[in-house]
């Protein structure tokens, strides 16, 4: 009995070794068939069979990059699997839930071209982006100004029309010029600060697949720090805030009274003033992606303006025939990601406050937009200190 069940065990080896022997031979047969697939059997000149060598070997090359791109991508996938196994919780006070999401894998087939102004303009893996027509030339030449002196390198410009191309040109500033498209075009032609406002939703969707985190800025804008260096990447979206104190810009607990209710009167409500869809950063995440989408098919869809649908999108929760969106958030300093109400109502009128230097301000609250963009650039630069003094808290247009 032995001896049989050895005789068996040795007949298996020899089998197996059959088989793989047969298998490393289909492999080498068709190594050397990629190789030269005309002349491996062929018994021409060695000259022609090391040339059709030379070209398959320029093939293969291609294959091996393109294998190598597939690599990364299964290697990103695993990654995320990897993030979803199943965890158990730490004692009181350890827990924390995860609000970085993982970055998409960088697609560069989504625009190829983009994809290769972006690898000389992005710092980091990092861009501004400002969409600008004809009619915001005088402001947008301003920003370019302070874009400079701060000393920002990732900043573009994506011009909507022949007059904005000519500025970035005559600025040395990179700008990125979209294919022909009728809806851009379109609103390009607008003289409608909404119209080329909602724009940037379709704009960036191209930004955040190439892998890039941008910063969105409206051309109302003055830079007066880098603003990369005050961000905190922690979140899918950072964005200032129209709020004009830390109750209005970070949240604060509201009374709703209703007397017919008698002694249930009193209920709290939770209030925060919207995100300020004129300036914020987007971390190349699937929700923030998921977020572009949204609110551009909302726009498409019912119109409205771009700012309300925004924050809509941001912040509702899920509820009966509506899946909320699923994006981290992160609402920036109002005293370094400034608004014009703050400056003017505030911070002109404190001595203390008088001494920061924010980051940006952003005249999204006044109509005189490039008058007081010109008096920032006097009071925080040129050290003028009463530029600030001759505007109304509010605006006339």
């Amino acid at each position: 009995m032995a001896t049989a069940a050895r005789r068996d065990r040795i007949q298996q080896v020899h089998e197996c070794g059959i088989a793989i022997a047969i298998l490393v031979g289909i492999v080498i047969g068709c190594v050397c068939t990629i190789l030269l697939p005309n002349d491996f059997f062929n018994s021409g000149s060695s000259k022609s069979g090391l040339a059709s060598c030379g070209s398959e070997f320029a093939v293969i090359s291609e294959k091996n990059a393109e294998l190598r791109k597939q690599v990364r991508e299964l290697t990103e996938k695993v990654r995320l699997a990897e993030q979803l196994t199943e965890i158990k919780a730490g004692p009181f006070g350890t827990v924390t839930g995860v609000r970085t999401n993982p970055t998409v894998v960088p697609d560069e087939s989504v625009n190829p071209r983009l994809a290769k102004l972006l690898e000389k303009v992005a710092v980091n893996k990092e861009v501004i982006v400002v969409i600008a027509n004809s009619h915001m030339k005088p402001m947008l030449e301003v920003q370019i100004a302070s874009v400079k002196r701060v000393g920002i390198q990732n900043y573009m410009v994506v011009p909507l029309d022949d007059s904005i191309e000519g500025v970035c040109k005559l600025n040395e500033v990179a700008y990125y010029k979209r294919d022909p498209d009728k809806e851009v075009d379109e609103a390009g032609k607008s003289g409608s600060g909404p119209v080329v406002s909602g724009l940037k939703f379709l704009v960036l969707r191209d930004f955040l697949q190439l892998g890039y985190g941008v910063i969105l800025s409206d051309v109302d804008i003055v830079f007066l720090q880098n603003p990369f260096h005050h961000l905190y990447r922690d979140s899918d979206v950072e964005c200032m805030s129209d709020g004009h104190d830390n109750n209005t810009a970070y949240g604060f607990n509201e009374l709703f009274d209703d007397p017919s209710m008698t002694r249930s009167r009193i209920v709290f409500t939770n209030r925060i003033w919207v995100f300020n869809s004129g300036f914020f950063y987007l971390r190349p995440t699937l929700p923030s992606i998921e977020l572009l989408d949204r609110v551009r098919d909302t726009l498409y869809k019912s119109g409205g303006w771009d700012q309300a649908i925004f924050n809509e999108h941001l912040f509702y929760p899920s509820h009966p025939g509506y899946i909320g969106l699923d994006a981290s958030k992160r609402v920036m300093d109002i005293y370094e990601f400034m608004n014009s109400r703050v400056l003017f109502k505030t911070v002109r009128k404190n001595e203390e406050l008088k001494k920061l230097k924010p980051v940006i301000v952003h005249m999204n609250y006044h109509g005189d937009k490039l008058e007081r963009m010109q008096a920032a650039v006097e009071f925080y630069v040129n050290g003028k200190q009463d530029a600030l003094d001759s505007f109304p808290d509010g605006t006339a247009r």
